[in-house]
């Protein structure tokens, strides 16, 4: 187990995605209780604009990193140029959290802009667990790891939740849970979606992502995929609504990658979240 500090921590509630059409409405609003994330590569600059909207941002509101290129999962050496420029984000805005994706985007020095799933198997994981607590030790912090999305059964030895819960106990970092991800993957390879929720400790869950999908052009509902430019779907509000029940109050955050839509439609599915999480925070206290 790396021996690095806890992360600081996001308060229980709903967050966005942070998009350069929205810096302004964002740092204009006065509900403070709204926390963005960003990927911090598309802040790997000298200067300029993005920089400046990101440090007026983060100067009244909570903050996330939500890394999108270390290939942990990969078989390539870390990127020590990376991850300086990681630590020098860190050091700069002092995240409240630091995420990175179980996957690998990177091999024999080529850079493939995905996300791709991992073998489940003794081998890959013991590759992932080295990698994150050399990710870890690098920038001092530690990390959420998040589950993919999968288009094909791949070669497996445990099931998905197994292979991410032991890494992470393994590791001494915590999980981001992907709602739409479990429910994506459920539709397109199989498996139960309340049951992978069912398989996840409460204690290692550290934040939650939910997002919109789309259906593949030829194959329909069949194959469906993890677009990340439409509203949230019902099944997976659903599907939140139970990770919730389970979990208890975790940040929740809305993400929009593509097709991005006026800030108050955002703002809408993010108050939707809030809400919900309120609500499960209210049953909490009467329960007690």
């Amino acid at each position: 187990m790396s021996p690095v500090p806890p992360s600081l921590s996001l308060a229980p509630r709903g967050g966005l995605g942070l998009k350069p059409e929205h810096y302004r409405e964002v740092h204009e609003t006065g509900d403070t209780s709204l926390w963005v994330e960003v990927h911090p590569e598309n802040y790997m600059v000298d200067g300029g604009p993005r920089l400046t909207w990101l440090e007026a941002i983060r100067s009244d509101r909570d903050l996330s990193f939500h890394g999108v290129g270390a290939s942990l999962g990969g078989l390539d050496p870390l990127d020590d140029k990376h991850f300086k420029r990681l630590r020098e984000l860190i050091e700069r805005y002092q995240p409240e959290q630091v995420s990175e994706h179980a996957a690998w985007c990177t091999h024999d020095g080529a850079y493939y802009s995905d996300l791709l799933p991992l073998p489940r198997t003794r081998e890959a994981q013991a590759n992932l667990i080295n990698h994150i607590e050399a990710f870890q030790t690098s920038i001092g912090r530690r990390i959420l790891i998040e589950n993919p999305t999968n288009y094909l059964p791949f070669a497996s030895e445990m099931d998905e939740p197994d292979f991410l819960v032991e890494t992470a106990q393994r590791a001494g970092c915590g999980l981001l849970v992907d709602v739409n991800n479990i429910w994506i993957s459920a539709n397109n390879v199989g498996g139960d979606a309340r049951a992978y929720i069912d398989a996840v400790p409460a204690d290692l869950v550290g934040e939650i992502h939910i997002a919109g999908h789309s259906e593949d052009p030829n194959l329909g509902a069949a194959l469906l995929i993890d677009s990340h430019g439409s509203a949230v779907a019902e099944p997976v509000w659903q599907l939140l609504d139970y990770a919730l029940g389970r979990f208890g109050p975790k940040p929740v955050l809305v993400e929009r990658d593509a097709d991005i839509p006026p800030f108050a439609e955002l703002r809408a599915e993010r108050d939707r979240a809030d809400a919900l999480l309120l609500e499960v925070a209210r049953r909490a206290n009467v329960a007690a």
